[in-house]
């Protein structure tokens, strides 16, 4: 199979040099620079630096400011995407140079990651893949965001492309740094998702010969994923504890069908859970039916043209990649999927180019209108998706920094701590402390609340129908838009009011 591979791919470069005067090396890199410049300006444009943090952007960037308290980390989460941010937002609290920062690294990823695809498919391919993917509005959405998703979906890109190319060429001096990095990433962001999306690339590795691919896969997953390991020991009491927390964090892993709750995510829901609601209209769903009948047109393409493996292997990844959130979990996220998306992009792009390259005589031209009817209209429903989706986060965001100022103005200032309703990200825009006695996030006690109000201003959120705590039932209420404040009483307090004292 791997000279067969190689017999293709240099069939492939032949017939490219015969076509026309044929890029040089530089020029056939320059399109895909052109899209991730293009990609990266979208970021900035259609999300703008201005969206605030989210809740849990909050918790992977808390760890690493020295501006704002850390705030609870739990067991499914790894310590990649602090990291990621951690050249900025160790010293700057500032939103904008964040995101800029981080829409400029996401687009120079994305850049790395198709090169990593030269020599496999023609640049058209791998251009009209990486713009498929760069459009979708969870893509755009999460590019300039501290979140791990994207990261997994580009480094299994890399490593799945140069995994590929060394099986095509396994010279010394290959690709395999490619897919060293590149599962190194995906354990560094996600160790879970690195394992699900690099499974058919192991059976691969163990069932051709010995080589290099082996250890490099494994040195890659290790390289990412001992950091997780070692604070599963030191913090969670054993890498079996830390997987069972993290299950249960996940309302237990299991067989759980949760491929509607993704469809109801696709309208734009960060986080669906519970996922309940109607269904998006059909219009934004239909993209999610037509990828994979194009995914596996693209397959059908590669076998009848003996190029079989480049085209399968992404598609398998894709799959396992995919296979957790659809059917072992009991909510969604649109952003779960974006590994898969990634990796199906190729086999798509390659599906699009035959539907616009194999008609012949009067059924090209419809060919090519239908196909560009098709992304035209692709396009408007994610970008439509996107502003939707970035309005109301916008909204959102600013409600947390005007409940942070109103708690400013009742005192609540820090050092502090806020418990209750949205505890995190309010407590994160205040400048607080955040605690919780109940839940995932649990990290205090009762006990522990009463004893910290002796030293410091404590706050408790009870949002619409809600019920406060015990603890916090006798304390002084305020009301902040659809919110009750209770402030704890405390030595420098008025005691009429509750209300902190100037210190």
């Amino acid at each position: 199979m791997t000279d067969g591979t190689g017999a293709l791919l240099t069939g492939t470069r032949r017939r490219e040099q015969r076509t026309g005067p044929g890029p040089s090396r530089r020029g056939g890199t320059r399109p895909l620079a052109v899209l991730a410049a293009v990609f990266t300006l979208a970021q900035l444009v259609l999300v703008r630096p201005v969206l605030g943090l989210g809740w849990d952007e909050i918790v992977y960037t808390s760890q690493v400011t020295s501006h704002h308290p850390a705030a609870f980390f739990s067991a499914p989460r790894s310590r990649g995407v602090s990291l990621l941010v951690a050249p900025v937002a160790s010293w700057s609290e500032s939103t904008v140079l964040l995101r800029v920062y981080l829409a400029l690294l996401s687009g120079l990823a994305l850049h790395l990651a198709l090169r990593s695809w030269r020599g496999l498919f023609p640049t058209r391919v791998l251009v009209t893949a990486g713009a498929f993917f760069a459009s979708l509005w969870v893509t755009l959405f999460y590019g300039p965001q501290a979140m791990p998703n994207y990261w997994v979906a580009v480094g299994a890109l890399t490593a799945v492309g140069c995994f590929l190319r060394h099986r095509a060429d396994p010279s010394p001096g290959g690709p395999l740094w490619g897919v060293v990095a590149g599962a190194a990433l995906m354990a560094w962001m996600r160790p879970t998702d690195a394992v699900w999306v690099t499974l058919p690339l192991l059976v691969l590795a163990l069932a051709g010969r010995p080589g290099r691919p082996l250890p490099a896969l494994a040195g890659g997953l290790l390289a990412g994923g001992v950091p997780w390991v070692v604070e599963a020991y030191t913090a969670f009491g054993g890498l079996r504890e830390r997987l069972a927390e993290a299950s249960r964090i996940q309302g237990g892993l299991g067989l759980n069908i949760a491929v509607d709750d993704q469809l109801r995510s696709l309208g734009g829901r960060a986080l669906c859970r519970p996922c309940t609601g109607s269904m998006p209209h059909p219009v934004i769903t239909l993209w999610w039916f037509v990828l994979p009948l194009l995914a596996v047109l693209g397959l059908i393409v590669a076998v009848r043209a003996r190029r079989t493996l480049r085209t399968a292997v992404p598609l398998a990844c894709a799959t396992t990649a995919a296979l957790p959130y659809l059917f072992m979990i009991e909510y969604a996220a649109p952003r779960f999927l974006q590994p898969a998306y990634a990796l199906l992009a190729i086999p798509v792009a390659d599906a699009l180019w035959h539907l616009v390259t194999a008609a012949r005589g009067k059924w090209r031209p419809a060919a090519r209108a239908l196909v560009a009817l098709g992304l035209a209209g692709h396009l408007t429903v994610q970008l439509t998706v996107l502003v939707h989706t970035v309005d109301r986060n916008t909204d959102s965001r600013r409600d947390w920094a005007r409940t942070a100022d109103g708690l400013h103005r009742l005192g609540v200032r820090p050092p502090c701590l806020i418990t209750g309703h949205e505890a995190i990200p309010i407590g994160y825009y205040t400048g607080c402390s955040s605690g919780a006695t109940a839940g995932n996030n649990e990290n205090t006690t009762a006990g522990e609340i009463l004893r910290t109000a002796e030293r410091i201003p404590v706050a408790t959120l009870t949002g619409p129908g809600g019920t406060p705590p015990g603890y916090a039932e006798a304390w002084p209420v305020h009301r902040l838009g659809d919110l009750q404040v209770r402030i704890a009483p405390a030595p420098w307090s008025d005691r009429a009011t509750g209300v902190p004292r100037a210190r």
